[in-house]
Formats: structure tokens, C-alpha cells, sequence
């Protein structure tokens, strides 16, 4: 039997304080999601002056990316590389970047999903959050 990492509370706040400080320090109002290996949530943020509907994309993009073990931005260059069918997938449909799952000892332990400014920028301030854990 193996023996599998998780993420603690301790963890998931470092992450939202550390992502959370890269979207401000960019001037960028986004919303955070932090889930487990199963996309549940564990930890989210919305910054001030943030569409609503960037809560439910950054939680939808982390789900896509924990199920996935990797970021979810590969199944947007997928659909946009002409496999549509793949908009039919279950149980995923974050399918754009911004979405970067949490990795440690070549296992996934959960995924960070932000929205709110550009794809790549959602992207980077996840990999921020994820950085703060020094995995």
C-alpha cells in the first residue's frame, strides 16, 4: 500500500496568502480556489471588485485540474487543436488555463484554480500559491 501526501488546513491558507499577494501585487482582482486530489474544496478567496462568475470558474478550473493531475489549459489547447468532442468529457468542464494541480512525490494532491484576468495570468498567480508550499 502506498502512503499518499494531503493537503492541511496550514497548507491551503500559505497557498491563498501567497496567491493572494501576487494578484494584488499585480494590481489583478481574481477569485482562488484551493481543492484536494478529488476537486473538493478546501480553501477559496475572492478579491474586491470581482465578477461572481469568477468564483464559479475558479473552482470549476482546480476540479478540472485535480481530476486531471495536470493543468487544465492542456484540454483548452485540445479543444483548440480541433477536438471539439472533448467539450463532451464528464465530470470536467474548467477546460481553460489557469487551473495548475498540486504536486508532491509525483502524485497530485489537489489543484489551485484561479479566474479573473488573462488565462496566463490566472495561471501564474496559481503557481505562486503553489510555490509558498516549497514542495
Amino acid at each position: 500500500m502506498k502512503n499518499k501526501s494531503v493537503l492541511e488546513l496550514a497548507d491551503v491558507k500559505l497557498i491563498l496568502a501567497a496567491a493572494e499577494a501576487e494578484a494584488v501585487k499585480n494590481g489583478w482582482g481574481v477569485a482562488i480556489a484551493v481543492v484536494d486530489d478529488g476537486g473538493n474544496m478546501l480553501g477559496f478567496s475572492r478579491l474586491d471588485n470581482v465578477a461572481p462568475v469568477s468564483a464559479h470558474i475558479a473552482a470549476s478550473k482546480a476540479h478540472t485540474s485535480a481530476m486531471g493531475c495536470r493543468e487544465s489549459g492542456v484540454y483548452e489547447k485540445v479543444i483548440n487543436d480541433g477536438r471539439v468532442s472533448f467539450l463532451s468529457a464528464p465530470a470536467i468542464n474548467g477546460m481553460l488555463e489557469g487551473g495548475v494541480p498540486v504536486m508532491k512525490d509525483g502524485q497530485c494532491i489537489g489543484a489551485v484554480g484561479v479566474s479573473g484576468v488573462k488565462s496566463n495570468e490566472d495561471a501564474q498567480i496559481a503557481k505562486a500559491g503553489i510555490a509558498a508550499l516549497s514542495l
